[in-house]
């Protein structure tokens, strides 16, 4: 489905939604990039009018006026489909060329034209789904697969973390004994015993179930036995679904090409390989090549092609965006944390009771280092305060250890102080996964960080705390920098006291922290950690303090939900009306096990 071209000036704008999330390339007419990021995932199946209307103007914001834009949609199968993203996107992008599509066009079209004497392309997808998806000389096309990972989706990410779960639990109950491979996946997921799989996989989303898949493939590298034999059956499924969908188009002496694409085959070279193998037993006559360039590119070109008809010149891959140095790379040689540390040096050959010393004395000088930023910290308190008064929220935003600890702080609150979770939350780079194992360039993503601010509905009144040892975090600045522009109060915690930030970029308050260099160079998670969690704990403390949460010293909001906490609850109930035991089980029972509530009640009755 196409609208009325138009010779506004401008560039081309691709777009390719996905499962797990949404890609957005703009080149200019030359074919150099002008905007390359991430954004949530979309399906056209599953998103209403809205949604889509939010991606799309979310999208308009971060590119500039294009000449021609181009969609692959997943979830697009039918031309009612195409005429729902063009009503939307025209509304979004008045008088621009717009096509929709679906997202296996956009990886054919990324692939280029047709090899010579080649009579038909077959795709390979294989990343959270799966699907072959060809087309022939004579424009026939045939798809198998893609049903979702109840129905289908064989050899995908998702597939192989359900045979491999599957098997596992088979294996225990077949040999009274859990696999290594069980071990593992119980790790990654951060379970103690076989039987948690079963509400975990009750209530896991796709993207979490797919994400299984890592672990498959680490475990297999480590000669697990039993994953290795997983990815053997995945590596089949996928082969014969591409056979059997080249054979619908073509007869097997043809030359057919088979184009791999997704996650699973492009990340895992002996697992493609493999699936190679067994298409060429299959296919003599065939080709098989990996995708070289994102799909969304694919976009690109059908944006291209469909505006203005022009030739496009080759493409030319996507530069680091300037943007992502608001705080200069240069600057980390001048961070303390990047320096060595005089006294560690011999480290490596210290007496281990030297050492632990050496470590304890060094973790005390970062938390009397906290003290330099005193002021900083009491008036960020402050807007903590104003903002809890008046309906608003704490964020916290980071990478790696510093995001792991915004999520610790945050997850201890409503616990502590029976608030909503939503009053202090976390934006952690790279996701849930990141909690507990490194995604690869989340934390250089600086769109990815404003998208996540945009996503979690940060609104004015809101508090955002950026958190970045070296104080250079992209995807922090990209946060704080869409907080600034949506009206929130923003901070950034670092122990880089250099830090030079970029004029216009600098967020309402800076809190730099010398905790000096780490007694292990480099490894922030030490004393900068340290230093953090001290930070972050005087924060949302202090701010439950002044907002009604503690009387004296004692946490009589804390939500009683283990049986340690209830006795708590009853003690506290005991020390601040004098009543007994039996008393204050009672009118806590009464209050459902609000404190306060209890209290209140005692003292009414005793008056």
């Amino acid at each position: 489905m196409k609208r009325r071209k138009n010779a506004s000036a401008g560039a081309w704008l691709g777009i390719e939604t996905g499962a797990t999330h949404t890609s957005v390339l703009q080149t200019d007419v030359s074919g150099a990039v002008l905007h390359r990021f991430d954004l949530g995932p979309a399906n056209i199946r599953l998103s209403t009018d809205e949604e889509l209307t939010r991606l799309f103007r979310n999208i308009k914001r971060r590119t500039a006026a294009p000449q021609g834009i181009a969609s692959g949609m997943a979830g697009l199968r039918t031309e009612t489909d195409k005429e729902r993203v063009v009503r939307i996107a025209s509304r979004v992008w008045p008088k621009v060329p717009f096509t929709a599509t679906n997202d296996l066009e956009t990886p054919l079209a990324a692939a280029g034209p047709l090899p010579a004497r080649t009579e038909a392309r077959v795709l390979l997808l294989s990343g959270t789904g799966s699907c072959a998806y060809g087309k022939s000389l004579d424009g026939h096309n045939v798809k198998f697969g893609g049903r979702g990972h109840i129905l289908g989706d064989q050899g995908s990410a998702c597939d192989i973390a359900l045979v491999a779960l599957r098997w596992i639990v088979y294996q225990h109950d077949l040999k009274e004994k859990f696999p290594p491979l069980g071990h593992a996946v119980l790790r990654a997921l951060q379970l103690n015993h076989p039987d948690d799989l079963i509400p975990w996989t009750q209530s896991a989303a796709k993207q979490d179930i797919a994400s299984l898949a890592v672990t498959v493939f680490d475990e297999a590298r480590r000669g697990d036995e039993l994953a290795r034999e997983v990815l053997t059956n995945a590596s089949e499924k996928l082969a014969d679904m591409a056979l059997h969908c080249a054979a619908h188009l073509v007869t097997g002496r043809s030359r057919v090409q088979f184009l791999l694409a997704g996650g699973v085959l492009l990340k895992h070279r002996s697992f493609a390989a493999a699936v190679s193998r067994r298409l060429h037993e299959h296919w003599p006559k065939c080709r098989v090549v990996r995708l070289r360039r994102e799909s969304v590119w694919g976009a690109v070109e059908l944006a291209r092609k469909e505006a203005s008809g022009a030739p496009f010149p080759a493409l030319t891959a996507a530069p680091e965006l300037a943007k992502n140095e608001i705080v200069p790379l240069a600057s980390l040689a001048q961070s303390p944390t990047e320096m060595r540390n005089e006294r560690s040096m011999h480290l490596d050959t210290m007496p281990l009771d030297e050492a632990i010393g050496l470590m304890v004395d060094e973790n005390a000088l970062a938390v009397q280092a906290v003290m330099q930023a005193r002021a900083d910290i009491e008036w960020t308190v402050g807007k903590v305060v104003e903002a809890f008064q008046n309906g608003g929220r704490l964020f916290y935003v980071g990478a790696g250890t510093s995001g792991r600890l915004g999520v610790l702080d945050a997850s201890e609150c409503p616990p502590t102080f029976r608030v909503p979770p939503e009053q202090v939350q976390a934006i952690m780079a790279g996701g849930q996964k990141a909690i507990w194992s490194a995604v690869e360039g989340a934390e250089d993503a600086y769109d990815g960080g404003g998208a996540a601010a945009q996503d979690r509905g940060l609104r004015k009144g809101d508090v955002l705390i950026g958190i970045a040892a070296s104080g250079r975090t992209p995807y922090v600045w990209g946060a704080l920098d869409e907080a600034r522009k949506l009206g929130c109060v923003t901070v950034l915690l670092a122990f880089n006291p250099n830090l030079k930030v970029k004029s216009g970029h600098e967020p309402d308050r800076l809190i730099l922290i010398n905790t000096g260099p780490e007694v292990l160079t480099g490894s922030t998670r030490l004393k900068a950690g340290t230093a953090t969690k001290v930070v972050l704990n005087i924060i949302t403390t202090l701010a439950m303090v002044r907002t009604g949460k503690v009387v004296s010293n004692l946490m009589v909001d804390l939500n009683a939900s283990n049986v340690k906490l209830r006795d708590r609850a009853v003690r506290l109930v005991r020390e601040l009306t004098q009543c007994d035991a039996a008393c204050a089980l009672k009118a806590l029972q009464a209050a459902h096990w609000s404190v306060k509530a209890a209290v209140a009640a005692v003292t009414a009755r005793e008056a």
